[in-house]
């Protein structure tokens, strides 16, 4: 049999508390900032101290479960009946497990039902932290999971109803949210009731079969690639930008010209802001690189001595966390080797006007090791650790790359001149230089396999079709690469126009012999040159020749020699070649006429 009871736990005694003696018992008395005076009994601690006895204000339920072990539920009642009808429903429970009539799971299941939702999704949460999941992708699903749970309402793991998301999805449509984002709410919930199922919560997921929506009828943004022009203007600008923004522009007879009246510091300041603007953009449009996986980029990623230079991103930092090594341009190489020595200048010079540093004996021996001693324990010559580039620490950070990136270019793209949305309606930002990216690829001739693997897509779909701009690629001349087929009229102009594109070609003529039938000679193939030369000579040969004209065991129509010939071979329409006769009768059948095509 079970019992409930309530609980009591020792707390400090309070701050102002007074020790008072009550029929030989002692009790500890205070009063609080707010309410009436408390009076608890007085215990004493493990550690000697006075500490106050605090007794739970609901009440426990105490029983063995199913499977035998002793189990303490809180009931949350208040009252002694109420606690003990719950411990009633927990013993039955029991005895069901003990019956076959629950399984265990199935047991555990209930006592999830009314454990309020923010609690299973706060341990949902905590596994995904567990298992290395990005940050971004943990706030994205704080943020969709509370919004569901606030407005679907979903109070407890009894209220996940299929209506009531389909409910709330069809007001989100009417209220003007994208398909692509409703599809981002559906996968959440899907994703976090399928948790629930691994975690032994839920035994179905209600939300499985909830259709996703067609995001191409619904696509609110649609990005473009820059052209060639467009993107040396933009980098232009993006050089000069920072320090025209903040020179005086003159007027009077000097109107319109810029003077920077700035201290030098600040001029140099701004002018390496511009230039590490502009390398970023170039960097992003050079290796499609996404915007969260250039903020990643440190000094220590990059090998710009290697035949060809690459950076390698770590699996943690990309997106299909892979890991992978994106080899650079010599151009680009050089740029960012220019860009390392600035870095590594200003660091040097920031270095000689910091004050010097008193260091302890503990701080010597830290550095001593930190830097790498001349000799090992022995007095043997120890290597030196990889120098990096231009003696840079290998956590520097590459660039220093804005939150608000975004705005950024959007002033950039309009000091430039180029329009943030064109005439269709798709936008330029920031992740549109990898758009780019892969368009200019596609321009540049690399095939569909190779520009998938620059752009490190899963599918070849996504390469050709979201990252590859149309509008940019030649395709005016790519069909006039194809071959010109003029409509020839009979006449020699038409056979001189056959010549030039190559249907009257000597090749042809030495190639379609080893294709033709030879007569008297079964199995020799040569050239049909006059199906209508000399049918006597044919009619003579017919003793040689007696084989049906076709290779297979079918009851087909014999060859010259054996029916005699035929009228109706045309000739004069052009050079023989290996299809130059033309069939003109309608005695033959359909597989004979078949055959012959198949033969020459």
């Amino acid at each position: 049999m079970g019992s409930v009871f309530k609980k009591t736990a020792t707390k400090p005694l309070p701050a102002g508390a007074k020790i008072i003696v009550r029929k030989g018992q002692r009790f500890a008395e205070w009063k609080p900032a707010k309410g009436k005076a408390r009076t608890a009994p007085l215990t004493v601690g493990q550690d000697g101290t006075d500490r106050i006895v605090v007794t739970a204000r609901t009440f426990t339920a105490k029983y063995r479960d199913g499977g035998g072990v002793v189990q303490e539920v809180a009931t949350g009642c208040r009252d002694r009946t109420a606690a003990e009808s719950v411990l009633a429903d927990l013993e039955k429970r029991a005895e069901k497990v003990k019956g076959k009539i629950l399984t265990a799971a199935e047991d555990r299941m209930i006592d999830h039902q009314q454990t309020p939702m923010t609690a299973h999704v706060r341990d949902y949460l905590a596994s995904l932290v567990a298992i290395g999941r990005d940050d971004g992708h943990i706030d994205n699903l704080t943020r969709q999971l509370g919004r569901l749970v606030r407005e679907c309402p979903f109070s407890t793991l009894t209220d996940l109803k299929r209506e009531r998301l389909e409910s709330w999805l069809a007001g989100k449509s009417r209220a003007g949210m994208s398909a692509r984002t409703r599809n981002s709410y559906r996968g959440a919930a899907v994703a976090f009731c399928n948790w629930c199922i691994e975690t032994g919560r839920l035994a179905v997921n209600p939300f499985s079969k909830i259709e996703k929506v067609n995001e191409g009828t619904d696509t609110r943004r649609q990005r473009r690639a820059l052209t060639e022009d467009e993107l040396r203007r933009l980098l232009d600008v993006a050089r000069r930008r920072p320090l025209e923004d903040r020179s005086t522009v003159y007027k009077g007879p000097r109107k319109g010209q810029r003077y920077a009246k700035l201290r030098p510091e600040v001029q140099r300041r701004l002018e390496r802001l511009g230039r590490e603007r502009a390398l970023t953009y170039k960097v992003l449009v050079l290796t499609g690189l996404r915007k969260g996986e250039l903020a990643s980029l440190t000094v220590g990623q990059l090998d710009l001595d290697a035949d060809p230079p690459y950076l390698t991103l770590d699996a943690g930092d990309e997106k299909n966390r892979e890991g992978n090594s994106i080899p650079l341009r010599a151009d680009l190489a050089a740029d960012l080797s220019q860009w390392l020595g600035e870095k590594a200048a200003i660091a040097q010079e920031a270095a000689r006007e910091a004050p010097a540093v008193r260091f302890d004996s503990e701080h010597q021996k830290r550095d001593k090791r930190s830097q790498g001693d001349s000799t090992g324990r022995e007095g043997q010559s120890c290597q030196p650790l990889t120098r990096l580039p231009f003696g840079l620490p290998a956590d520097t950070p590459l660039f220093t790359v804005p939150r608000g990136l975004v705005r950024i270019l959007d002033r950039d793209l309009r000091a430039a001149g180029i329009p943030k949305r064109d005439e269709r309606g798709r936008t330029v930002d920031v992740h549109a230089l990898r758009t780019s990216f892969g368009t200019l690829l596609s321009k540049g001739g690399v095939s569909p396999r190779t520009a998938q693997a620059a752009m490190r897509h899963s599918t070849i779909n996504l390469t050709m079709n979201t990252y590859t701009d149309p509008k940019l690629l030649d395709v005016a001349g790519a069909v006039e690469s194809l071959p010109a087929l003029p409509l020839g009229d009979g006449s020699q102009d038409g056979a001189n126009i056959l010549s030039a594109t190559g249907t009257d070609d000597l090749t042809a003529c030495q190639f379609a012999p080893k294709f033709a039938p030879t007569v008297g000679k079964p199995l020799t193939l040569q050239s049909i040159v006059d199906r209508t030369a000399s049918a006597a000579a044919e009619t003579a040969d017919a003793t040689t020749l007696a084989a049906s004209a076709c290779q297979v065991k079918r009851k087909d129509p014999l060859t010259i020699a054996v029916n005699g010939p035929h009228e109706g071979w045309l000739r004069g329409l052009e050079p023989p070649t290996s299809r130059s006769t033309i069939w003109h009768s309608n005695q033959l059948s359909y597989s004979h006429r078949e055959t012959v095509d198949l033969l020459l």
